[in-house]
């Protein structure tokens, strides 16, 4: 990777630019790439644009020499949203991972508001699809890392999606939610949570916020090469998947519900976990964030 390159916003970058950064030079096959122009056939309906990938990108490459199965999404298109193409690659590759078993990598480039509105149903499918093959994956032995860093964060069904991999690979730019802010608002009015409120939105949703809690597994700096990097430790960290592990996770949240759930904003949270001054943490620098949650981290258990 040229320095350039390893130095480039991951935020910033097209999912075709974040493969070109996290891959081994050349080394992408793409699946039903443009070129076999696999279209939504619910977009016309509603005189919108399509593209020809769908804004997924699905293939097979390899990362310090190793195979690796990729998908990303195309934040830029309809905001990186679930469609029923769009989803069908991702399930697709996620079942050829479960038949890969044990030596199944798949990597999954987060960029996502949820579902489209304009294929609801489809969509909604489409999401319990994914989060199907992706578990079955994980119980034949695969190992699927999530990495989220790009402009739409990880909302709805991503974020459901999200919560299945074995990590979890987060910026600061990065957020994860199942209910985005104006979602919020708009169902329990502005007194609960102001979407106006950027401060608010990265405390509650951001990825500082989201490794604290151990909702993600790792941090790293908004470039490619952090990204990559973090990509390779994921998975060599990624563990096993079982009944065992999955109740373990549960006993985990539940504590952190009971520990946490009459906190009324995150810094009760930080400063609960032992950041002696939680105010600072939205400004702490990438290196002095990451040691801090090495300290006082949540780690969440194998079922994620």
């Amino acid at each position: 990777m040229s320095l350039d390159l390893r130095k480039a916003s991951w935020y910033e970058a097209s999912a075709r630019q974040r493969l070109q950064g996290l891959l081994d030079p050349g080394s992408l096959t793409e699946f039903l790439g443009p070129e076999t122009r696999e279209l939504s056939p619910h977009l016309p309906l509603f005189d919108l644009p399509r593209q020809f990938d769908d804004g997924m990108v699905a293939g097979a490459g390899r990362i310090d020499g190793q195979p690796v199965l990729v998908a990303a999404q195309e934040g830029r298109f309809m905001g990186g949203a679930f469609g029923e193409v769009h989803g069908a690659k991702l399930t697709g590759l996620l079942r050829a991972a479960r038949e890969m078993g044990a030596a199944g990598r798949v990597l999954i480039l987060f960029d996502t508001g949820g579902v489209r509105l304009q294929e609801a149903n489809a969509g909604e499918l489409a999401i319990a699809e994914i989060m199907r093959a992706l578990l079955e994956a994980r119980a034949a032995g695969a190992r699927v890392v999530g990495l989220i860093g790009g402009r739409n964060g990880c909302y709805g069904g991503g974020g459901l999606i999200a919560g299945c991999c074995s990590r979890l690979v987060v910026s600061e730019q990065g957020r994860i939610s199942v209910s985005g802010p104006e979602v919020i608002e708009t169902n329990k009015g502005v007194e609960e949570f102001d979407s106006r409120d950027r401060p608010l939105i990265w405390r509650t949703m951001g990825g500082k916020h989201r490794r604290l809690l151990g909702g993600a597994d790792g941090y790293c700096a908004d470039t490619m090469g952090a990204f990559r990097e973090a990509a390779l430790r994921a998975l060599h960290e990624a563990g096993g998947f079982g009944l065992a592990a999955m109740r373990a996770e549960q006993k985990r949240l539940e504590a952190r519900l009971q520990r946490f759930g009459n906190s009324t904003d995150a810094r009760e949270i930080w400063r609960a976990l032992g950041a002696e001054a939680p105010d600072t943490v939205p400004e702490l620098d990438d290196k002095a964030f990451a040691e801090l949650a090495t300290r006082i981290a949540e780690s969440a258990d194998d079922a994620r």
